[in-house]
């Protein structure tokens, strides 16, 4: 996980003097940014405090002495989310074990009252597969069991499969773009959630066993993730240029449903022939199920849970 002093200091390495309007009178450097002095400064804290405030020293930083800080780091609205977050993480506070993830039942009905031909899928809090949709699978993950999302200790995992697999690196045409937005959007997370277990394993896991996530995560970017375009090439359809979009769910605000459109004629095509794939028809109605319950077997994975 991230702490407070070390977000601190990768966004002051990033700001130069120049870039602030900051005279320095020709005297050498030894860091790449702001000296520590500089931007306490600036930011009008004491350079003691802010040395505390970077080495984890200082038990609480003010709403306003965040706001100043990021205001000279020229930080953006995801990144302040970030700073606050941290800042409110305890100073001794261990990993625990999360409870296990269920998609809530309005969630996947509405997964299900998607047409045919809209790829969808739930993700959880740390990017695991909750539940999608035939189309989903098949756009993303046609090679990994369908049914694997059901049993909790199996769900497939988005920034596992992308670093670590090589048929899901192989499909992404600007997989370097994506790499970097799953990052960024994991560092996000693990502000929001600093003594989840699986999440602090998951990214020991993948800083450990791929040195591209391990040099993207040293940068220290973080994001949200919301919309974006993927391009495909698909080993059944060939190449498709993909949007997707995230609709966050009120009822479990810590999953997301995330909907693919296609950006081209062509890309909308290839979509038709997937679906056509996925449900083994020679001419696929693409359409909206006609009831609540209307194709529940065929195209959702994960059941209604009992209680949500």
């Amino acid at each position: 996980m991230e702490s407070l002093g070390a977000f601190l200091k990768s966004r002051r390495d990033r700001v130069t003097p120049d870039e602030i309007g900051l005279r320095t009178y020709g005297s050498a450097r030894r860091v790449p940014g702001l000296r520590r002095e500089e931007l306490a400064h600036l930011a009008g804290v004491s350079a003691g405090y802010y040395t505390r405030l970077e080495q984890g020293q200082a038990e609480t930083a003010s709403e306003q002495v965040l706001d100043a800080l990021a205001r000279v780091l020229e930080l953006d609205d995801v990144e302040v989310v970030h700073l606050h977050n941290l800042a409110r993480q305890p100073s001794r506070s261990g990993l625990a074990e999360p409870p296990v993830e269920q998609p809530h039942r309005r969630v996947l009905a509405l997964l299900e009252s998607l047409a045919e031909a809209t790829p969808a899928i739930v993700l959880g809090r740390r990017g695991d597969v909750l539940a999608w949709n035939r189309t989903g699978h098949a756009l993303l993950a046609e090679h990994v069991d369908f049914e694997a999302p059901r049993d909790p200790g199996c769900r497939p995992s988005i920034p596992r499969m992308f670093f670590l697999d090589a048929l899901t690196r192989d499909l992404h045409r600007n997989w370097d773009e994506l790499a970097r937005v799953h990052v960024a959007y994991l560092r996000l997370t693990a502000g929001r959630f600093p003594t989840d277990a699986r999440l602090a394993n998951l990214i020991g896991e993948l800083t450990m066993r791929s040195d591209q996530f391990a040099s993207l995560w040293a940068t220290g970017e973080v994001a949200d993730c919301t919309t974006g375009d993927m391009h495909l090439q698909h080993p059944t359809v060939g190449a498709a240029s993909i949007a997707y979009q995230v609709w966050l769910q009120p009822d479990s605000p810590d999953h997301r449903l995330e909907i693919y459109t296609p950006n081209d004629a062509s890309s909308a095509d290839a979509l038709r022939i997937l679906t056509q794939r996925a449900f083994g028809e020679d001419d696929p109605s693409i359409r909206a199920p006609e009831g609540p319950a209307a194709g529940r077997d065929r195209s959702v994975n994960n059941p209604l849970p009992r209680n949500s």
